[in-house]
C-alpha cells in the first residue's frame, strides 16, 4: 500500500496539544480503528474539531470520556452527557458554532480564504467578542476559517493513492476536512485497485490524503 501507516507510524505522529478533525456525524462515517489508535496512545490536551461528540462509548466521544481534550469546536453536544458535564466543572473549553458555519469554516480554511461572512448567530452569544461587517445596510458575522495539524477520516470503498468514495450519509465533514489539515490520515473500509473507482466518482481526491491506516 502506497500510502500505508500502521499503528506504531500513526502514534508517532501523535502529540499533547495538537489540533485535530475527525469526521462523522454522531459516528456515521467515524474512523474508529484511529481513534482507537488516539485513545491507546493517551495524547492529551486536544484541540477538536468535530461535528459533534457522539456518544461515551462510541465515535469521538471517546476521546472526551478519556478527558484528552481540552478545547471543542463543536455544532452541538447534546448526546453526551460527559460533554456537558466536563464543560460545566471547567474541564474542557467548548466553542459553539452553528452547523452550516462550522462546515463552512473549516470549506475556507482548506480553501485558503480569510473567512465567511454570514447573518447566523447575530444577536445571539454566538456573535460575541466576533467582529461585524456592514455589507449594502446588511451585517454579517466574521467567521474565521478552521484547519489542524492532523485530519482523521473514513472512506467506504478507497484506492492505494487515497481517492475515497463515501456511502451515504458517512460523508457529511470529511471532503472538508481532508482539505483543511497540515496532515491527513484515511481509514477505508474496502481498498480497490487504482484505476477501479471512476474519476467521477471520487468524493476526495487521493491528493489529499497524506495516509492510508492499515
Amino acid at each position: 500500500m502506497k500510502k500505508s501507516i500502521d499503528k506504531a507510524g500513526l502514534k508517532a505522529k501523535l502529540h499533547d496539544g495538537m489540533s485535530i478533525m475527525i469526521g462523522g456525524f454522531l459516528a456515521n462515517g467515524t474512523p474508529e480503528r484511529i481513534v482507537d489508535v488516539l485513545v491507546e496512545s493517551g495524547v492529551k490536551d486536544l484541540t477538536m474539531i468535530v461535528n459533534d461528540t457522539s456518544y461515551p462509548d462510541r465515535g469521538c466521544g471517546r476521546l472526551i470520556a478519556n478527558k484528552q481534550v481540552k478545547h471543542l469546536i463543536v455544532s452541538h453536544i447534546g448526546t453526551n452527557p460527559m460533554t456537558a458535564e466536563q464543560m460545566n466543572n471547567g474541564e474542557l473549553e467548548v466553542e459553539f458554532s452553528p452547523q452550516g458555519t462550522l462546515a463552512e469554516r473549516i470549506r475556507v480554511g482548506g480553501c485558503g480564504l480569510g473567512g465567511v461572512l454570514t447573518t447566523t448567530g447575530l444577536g445571539t452569544i454566538i456573535a460575541d467578542g466576533k467582529k461585524v461587517i456592514n455589507i449594502n445596510g446588511q451585517d454579517y458575522l466574521l467567521e474565521l476559517p478552521l484547519r489542524a495539524d492532523m485530519a482523521f477520516i473514513k472512506g467506504t470503498v478507497g484506492d492505494e493513492t487515497g481517492n475515497l468514495v463515501y456511502k451515504g450519509t458517512t460523508q457529511n465533514f470529511q471532503p472538508l476536512m481532508a482539505m483543511a489539515a497540515d496532515c491527513v490520515v484515511a481509514e477505508i473500509d474496502e481498498i480497490v485497485p487504482v484505476g477501479q473507482i471512476s474519476p467521477e466518482a471520487v468524493h476526495t481526491s487521493g491528493i489529499f490524503v497524506d495516509y492510508i491506516f492499515e
